[in-house]
């Protein structure tokens, strides 16, 4: 196995918008492929026709694309394995359907809901296993002639692992070592369907990671009870099995449990990396996107979810998460997920973005608002705010007054800034600004502090209400970069406003 090029495969169901777990769960695929020179492949389990959602597909593509999370084989990239849709190879499944079959590893079961259901009524914990099958309408108690005639007239049947009792299966697991599992507790699970000729989804893996060649399987440990069976199935056909990997759960920020779409709908983040409107309700959930994550920031975020690498190190590119991760330093037990954490990293990432790049990320906010600007002006407004924000649409809140006169004035502030003969200061610092010939912020300060010195005015009382003439409120970077950005007609223009309307 070991010779092999490594090759794993991620391989989401088509049922809805991608939970952040298994964009996680593509994350760590993605690294172990990269790190060992592998190919990672995108295969859509769309077996379970009864769940399929439109657009889910295309909606697990766009969001692992805006991720970074590339494929390199796959749907929607080709290759020499395909078809990589579930659906499009239901004639592959039924030639190893058969082979179960007839080697007797497999049985046919006939038996209707009803009677399952009558079962389940009259045995307590009922379980289809070696204990019960003799007593159910299935190939093993029927006739082949019965058989045969039941098909032939249409009878809906399905396939089941015959498994056998009191055996201690062994799942080699690369996070957890190896777990063993008494056969007796394992059902005959359904392989095959006659409704819609389609696999379960554990024979439809088994035999699509057996012939794509794949070498691990990495995955949530969800999948973990049915690692078993999966070991069963090899064992079956024969094969040699991929390694396993099975990932930590990503628990709830507060209690105890698997992370939901309701956690996030009631603590106000999101679970999904993209928006998401539900096709059949038209209900729309937030996505990391949309919410002003960065891609970069998210992903950080979520590596170190269930993974550390094994220093105090947190900021951690792409390139440097392919370098260091490692299978071995996964944590056994499940990651809180703290999304406070995840403002920081984006907090961080925004502060190593460059000032042009998040121009270009302000410029629509700033258009929501009715206002633009010239881009080398942004670019200057951003530098000055940037440190100040966990989100792009954050800036606004610590910058519009660049852009937007104020109107009316904090009152808190007011009251503790504009004393009574501030009207008078900024009167004369009116006439002091009109006289200055180079606007820019050092000189302007320099000119403004000399005259402040002159005439032994309170540097604090003349900056704090020079502020609030400006800003409105008492916020925002060093006095004179703002003017340096405002302009001298606009700087006089406010504070002949701040005039007027404080008094």
């Amino acid at each position: 196995m070991s010779e092999k090029k490594v090759r794993v495969r991620f391989a989401p169901s088509p049922t809805g918008a991608l939970h952040i777990g298994g964009v996680r769960t593509a994350l760590y695929n993605y690294l172990f492929a990269k790190q060992n020179g592998g190919d990672m492949i995108l295969r859509i389990e769309d077996t379970d026709s009864n769940r399929f959602v439109p657009g889910a597909e295309k909606y697990i593509i766009e969001s692992l694309e805006w991720l970074g999370i590339k494929f390199d084989e796959g749907v929607n990239y080709g290759g020499n394995y395909g078809p990589y849709r579930q659906s499009e190879r239901r004639e592959i499944y039924k030639k190893y359907v058969d082979q179960l079959l007839d080697s007797g590893k497999a049985y046919i079961a006939f038996d209707t809901p009803e009677e399952l259901d009558a079962k389940r009524n009259e045995i307590q914990n009922f379980q289809y296993d070696a204990s019960t099958r003799q007593g159910m309408r299935n190939s093993l108690t029927l006739s082949s002639e019965e058989v045969d005639d039941l098909i032939k007239n249409g009878h809906q049947y399905v396939v089941r692992m015959k498994i056998e009792p009191n055996e201690d299966v062994v799942v080699k697991d690369l996070i957890r070592g190896d777990v063993v599992i008494n056969s007796s507790i394992l059902d005959d699970k359904v392989l095959y369907k006659s409704a819609d000729q389609l696999p379960t989804y554990h024979l439809a893996n088994i035999v699509d990671d057996h012939l794509m060649e794949v070498t691990h399987v990495i995955r949530g440990e969800e999948w973990l009870p049915s690692a078993p069976l999966h070991v069963l199935l090899y064992r079956a056909f024969e094969w040699d099995s991929p390694e396993f990997a099975h990932l930590p759960l990503l628990l709830k920020p507060d209690g105890n449990g698997k992370l939901s779409k309701r956690d996030g709908d009631r603590l106000g983040f999101p679970v999904f990396p993209l928006e998401w409107k539900d096709p059949k309700t038209g209900d729309i959930s937030s996505g990391y996107r949309e919410s002003g994550y960065l891609p970069e920031a998210v992903i950080n975020f979520l590596a170190l979810l269930g993974w550390n690498p094994g220093n105090n190190q947190e900021l951690l590119s792409m390139s440097e998460l392919i370098h260091q991760f490692s299978l071995t330093n996964c944590s056994k037990s499940g990651a809180k997920f703290d999304y406070e954490k995840g403002k920081w990293f984006n907090h961080k990432y925004i502060q190593t973005t460059s000032n042009e790049e998040l121009a270009d990320m302000f410029e629509p906010v700033m258009a929501e608002h009715g206002v633009s600007a010239p881009k080398d002006t942004i670019v200057k407004v951003i530098s000055m705010v940037k440190d100040r924000v966990s989100f792009v649409k954050d800036l606004w809140d610590q910058a519009s007054f660049f852009f937007v006169a104020p109107t009316s004035y904090d009152e808190k502030t007011r009251k503790k800034r504009w004393k009574a003969d501030s009207a008078d200061m900024m009167t004369q610092l009116m006439s002091v600004i009109s006289g200055v010939e180079n606007f820019s912020s050092e000189n302007t300060e320099a000119i403004v502090k000399a005259w402040i010195e002159e005439n032994g005015y309170h540097l604090g009382n003349v900056m704090n209400a020079f502020r609030l003439a400006l800003v409105g409120e008492g916020k925002g970077p060093h006095i004179f970069d703002i003017t340096e950005i405002l302009g001298k007609e606009e700087t006089i223009r406010r504070l002949n406003n701040a005039i007027l309307v404080m008094g």
